[in-house]
């Protein structure tokens, strides 16, 4: 619970908020008009004032008509959870995707809360030049709210159309996607292993907006990694469902680098929060295998410069994840374990992956085969291509699924540079 409150107060902070007391009830079930008991409400009536606070924040999902009689109760603005985190991604949204998602989550929210929100103009106004067709104004605007969810939803689904058109357009190369609780150091890792400059804040919620870059993993091989905007528990299921299109990322890399904060003493929770949404999310992960529609997830332990026992902490959580990696976005001198950490073990187990998902081979294609030797140039990454006696060697890193076919039509393989 004290976690939970914890939590809310960053997301408080985060929104600009200062947080001047906090206080929980528990309770068999929550009441239908306030949530809390009646005595609890009362209590907060003399708090707040005694505080002077103008806001209070609940860590749970209220409903409208609770939300209403709460407000109405203590006279002060009432948010829950998810209006401070729509709050919160409403500042922090930069690109026209991300305020697009966004708008479409908050009006998704305030449509069944219409009747609180716009108390004042639920009656049909008289007078003259004010007479209407008999709408009231809260149905005029239910429906122009429902009208801008429909044009939102269209344009999104055209992003993610041009966003598939893009991935389809780049080079050939494997991909990961950084996925994890919010603050847990996703941005820092791909600012590491790029050496782009990425904004990085300690902050909740700082990334919104999809970012790619193409990494140098070593041994020839590069990988195109992508930050995505972090989970965080009870995420509203509409920011969700909003940002699909920037999830897509996630769901059609090769690869998933789990991102967990190693120092903060629930990370169990948190990766067990971020694994139950990737789950829902449908995107095919397994922990245990690679094939093609299983993704192998790659759990990445951040932060382990502020552990008092890095080598301790590691073996502990190989007894869950057998392959994690500890990593540090600290300079070496700051970390105390140099060989366990900063990002070059991750660099290391990229390289890997990419040699798996990637492997260069050396094909021989008839002279005369013009369609394959296409194929190649299309769907994998051509590093050398000779002819000599009618036969065309071509030297490329190519895709597990299209070596199966080359073998499996006859095509002569040899794996290896």
């Amino acid at each position: 619970m004290d976690d939970h409150l914890d939590e809310l107060g960053r997301l408080a902070d985060t929104a600009g908020a200062e947080v001047v007391g906090r206080t929980h009830q528990r309770v068999e079930a929550p009441t239908p008009t306030f949530y809390l008991g009646q005595g609890k409400v009362d209590e907060l009536k003399g708090v707040l004032k005694d505080t002077g606070s103008t806001l209070l924040l609940f860590d749970e999902a209220l409903s409208p008509v609770q939300g209403s009689s709460l407000e109405k109760a203590l006279a002060v603005r009432v948010m829950d959870r998810t209006e401070v985190i729509l709050d919160i991604f409403a500042t922090r949204a930069r690109s026209a995707e991300a305020k697009m998602q966004v708008e479409l989550a908050q009006l998704q929210y305030l449509l069944p809360r219409l009747t609180r929100m716009w108390t004042h103009l639920s009656r049909i106004r008289g007078g003259i030049g004010l007479r209407g067709p008999g709408e009231t104004q809260l149905e005029t605007d239910r429906r122009v709210i429902r009208r801008k969810i429909s044009n939102l939803k269209r344009r999104l689904e055209e992003v993610a159309h041009h966003r598939a058109n893009q991935r389809q357009g780049r080079r050939d190369l494997p991909s990961a996607a950084l996925v994890g609780y919010t603050n847990a150091g996703k941005s820092s890792l791909l600012r590491a292993l790029s050496g782009a400059e990425i904004l990085v804040e300690d902050r909740l919620f700082a990334t919104l907006d999809t970012l790619t870059r193409e990494v140098d993993v070593g041994g020839g091989y590069r990988f195109r990694l992508t930050d995505t905007v972090g989970f965080i528990r009870k995420l509203p299921h509409h920011l969700v469902a909003s940002f699909r299109a920037t999830l897509e990322e996630a769901r059609d890399a090769d690869l998933l680098l789990h991102v967990i904060d190693a120092s903060h003493p629930t990370w169990e929770e948190q990766a067990d929060v971020v694994e139950r949404e990737v789950r829902s999310a449908e995107w095919g992960v397994r922990n245990d295998n690679v094939g093609p529609d299983r993704k192998r997830v790659v759990h990445v332990f951040n932060k382990a410069d502020l552990l008092p026992d890095p080598e301790a902490f590691l073996g502990m959580v190989r007894e869950r994840y057998p392959h994690a990696v500890l990593t540090s976005c600290t300079p070496h001198s700051a970390f105390r374990t140099p060989h366990l950490g900063a990002v070059e073990r991750l660099r290391d187990v990229l390289r890997t992956s990419a040699q798996a998902l990637r492997p260069i081979a050396r094909i021989r294609v008839p002279v005369g085969d013009g369609k394959l030797l296409a194929a190649l140039h299309r769907d994998s990454e051509v590093l050398d291509e000779t002819q000599v006696d009618g036969v065309v060697e071509v030297t490329a890193r190519v895709q597990a699924w299209m070596l199966g076919k080359l073998r499996r039509d006859g095509v002569g393989v040899v794996i290896g540079g």
